[in-house]
């Protein structure tokens, strides 16, 4: 197992001097009192945080996308709904943990990251894409690794976040099933993994072939005290189908992401929603279908942690304030 290549700290130029740092949005009381309102365990958050298009909606002013990839987070974290938030780019790359540290710094105690384990632990082969360089096309010798997720994976976001580490995430892309070793060989392997990862977040897992959701994988996922990922996505059967196939009541959090609206691609998507400053195509009948999936897991006395994208109405801070409310309503 090679060393994989690491990301910089923020992928940002350094931060210009003399120039303050962005600061959080002035929001009505009503929003105010809806995150008072929420209750403890409900985790909401976007995916990623630098965004220029939520000025006055999540920040005090425009800033640029490295500014806000830079300093962002921590105006990000005084928002009273956004207590979590999607780490994306760790998909493409681990990231020390020196870096998840400097997150956790930003953020206030009862905040929880989601991050996404490297793409190197979850894809059987690498796609024939230019960007992999030599390893395009090629096994992946990493798939599914224990010693790759512990190094690589588990332990930076362990020790760099500590108390504030709240979900892994195990996002599995479309891909050739028959190299993951079937629907059930695949079932077999991440209980294998996940079984023997160390103890502490949550770990998720996210599938986008829908064959793999069979009554194997469920009961793996709960027998290794993983969950399921339920996520909004053309590619999946719909919420209601996902948490019945897949949920096991031994579950230790519900996770939900909601990536995209139907019949688009992510590109038509940010072609269309883009600066993601309104919500667009509202999609009301999801928005309750997760409340209720959220309500279910609470009154259980379960966490819950849902993670929206712009991509799914057009802004997510926005998709957030209309979930919780929806989730207020249903309790």
């Amino acid at each position: 197992m090679s060393k994989p290549p690491q990301l910089d700290l923020f992928g940002a130029a350094p931060k210009k001097a003399g120039k303050e740092p962005v600061g959080p949005a002035a929001l009505s009381e009503e929003i105010r009192a809806l995150g008072k309102a929420l209750p403890p365990k409900l985790y909401l958050g976007t995916s990623s945080w630098s965004f220029p298009g939520w000025e006055g909606i999540v920040y005090d002013r425009k800033a640029s996308h490295a500014e806000l990839a830079r300093e962002g987070l921590a105006a990000y974290g005084r928002h009273p709904l956004l207590r979590t938030v999607g780490i994306d780019r760790t998909y493409y790359a681990p990231i020390e943990k020196s870096v998840y540290a400097e997150y956790a710094g930003q953020v206030p105690a009862d905040f929880r990251f989601l991050a996404k384990a490297s793409e190197a632990l979850t894809v059987a082969r690498y796609p024939d894409h230019a960007r992999y360089g030599s390893r395009r096309g090629q096994k992946n010798p990493d798939f599914l690794s224990l010693s790759y997720a512990e190094d690589y994976v588990v332990g930076p976001f362990m020790e760099g976040l500590r108390e504030k580490a709240g979900v892994l995430l195990l996002q599995f892309a479309p891909q050739d099933v028959s190299a993951m070793g079937g629907a059930a060989g695949f079932a077999d392997r991440i209980h294998e993994l996940l079984a023997r990862l160390p103890k502490g977040p949550v770990y998720a897992v996210e599938i986008r072939n829908k064959e793999l959701l069979t009554p194997q994988y469920r009961e793996a996922l709960g027998a290794a005290g993983a969950v399921h990922c339920l996520n909004i996505h053309p590619a999946m059967p719909g919420i209601s189908a996902q948490a019945e196939m897949a949920l096991s009541e031994k579950a230790p959090a519900l996770v939900c992401r909601w990536m995209l609206a139907p019949g688009l691609t992510y590109d038509t998507a940010k072609n269309r929603y883009e600066p993601f400053d309104e919500l667009v195509d509202e999609a009301p009948q999801t928005r309750l279908d997760i409340a209720r999936e959220v309500i279910r897991k609470l009154k259980a006395g379960t966490p819950a942690y849902v993670i929206a994208n712009n991509k799914a109405e057009g802004s997510s801070p926005l998709t957030l304030i209309k979930l919780a409310g929806e989730v207020l309503r249903e309790v």
